[in-house]
């Protein structure tokens, strides 16, 4: 039954396929956006039970868009939720879409290698925190856009980052709005390796690989362990919503008050 299993899919937010014992998910450019369509939503959230139940995947491994817009798409997001209940509306999910997938991969019983390149802004930066092992590209730069738009950073990254690099580097990083070149973010250990933007995918799975060559019960048993720490993440993630929500609503009061 298990043999039959189809790991190989392609939609607007992603695509997908099966190489041995690794998944490969590689997320589209705009995936935030798509997230925002129950459908595609839907495919993303049972692609990773998919995973999750299957021991045909020992890894999976995710690569992140290349990030050609960084903060442009999110500015243009944010903007059109001033002036358009439906993009209030489309926030909503795409918020609780991005809560779904940090649970789903906090708890999956795989090891989860993440790579990325390009302008990286925050909330893809802390999908990768919920990840077990994160590769970027030399031309990688984490960009923080909230401190421009007086909003907040989604997805959980001062939960993951005040575990990873202690609570006054977050404080720095976060209320800064500086951005951080991929060589400072592996000094402080928010990243595990930097290699050339050509070689990303292909390190991500040779990194994959010889995570899979390990016993598959004691990669669960380590991630279970490390993870422990991080059991308080769905009551952080409710409260973040309810922070984020607040801070739209005064963005969009002011915006519309301004005009």
């Amino acid at each position: 039954m298990e043999k039959n299993m189809d790991f190989d899919l392609s939609c607007r937010s992603f695509s997908a396929s099966k190489l041995n014992d690794i998944a490969l998910l590689r997320l589209n450019t705009d995936f935030l956006r798509h997230t925002t369509d129950l459908s595609t939503r839907d495919k993303l959230l049972n692609y990773f039970d998919l995973v999750s139940k299957s021991d045909l995947i020992k890894v999976l491994v995710i690569i992140g868009p290349s990030g050609e817009r960084g903060c442009e798409e999110y500015f243009d997001f944010y903007k059109n939720a001033a002036t358009s209940e439906s993009e209030v509306i489309n926030i909503h999910r795409m918020y609780n879409v991005i809560n779904q997938l940090l649970l789903k991969l906090v708890s999956l019983d795989k090891i989860v290698v993440h790579g990325n390149s390009g302008k990286i802004i925050s909330s893809f930066l802390n999908i990768s925190l919920a990840c077990d092992y994160r590769i970027v590209a030399e031309n990688s730069v984490f960009q923080n856009p909230c401190l421009d738009l007086g909003l907040l950073p989604k997805g959980g990254g001062a939960f993951f980052l005040s575990k990873i690099i202690g609570l006054n580097k977050v404080l720095d990083i976060m209320l800064s709005g500086k951005n951080m070149t991929a060589l400072e973010s592996l000094a402080l250990g928010i990243v595990n390796q930097v290699v050339p933007a050509a070689d990303l995918e292909a390190v991500a799975l040779k990194t994959a690989r010889s995570f899979s060559q390990k016993p598959a019960t004691t990669l669960t048993g380590i991630k279970r362990l490390v993870n422990y720490a991080l059991k308080d993440l769905e009551n952080y993630l409710e409260f973040e919503d309810k922070a984020l929500i607040h801070a739209i609503k005064k963005s969009v009061d002011w915006k519309q008050t301004d005009e």
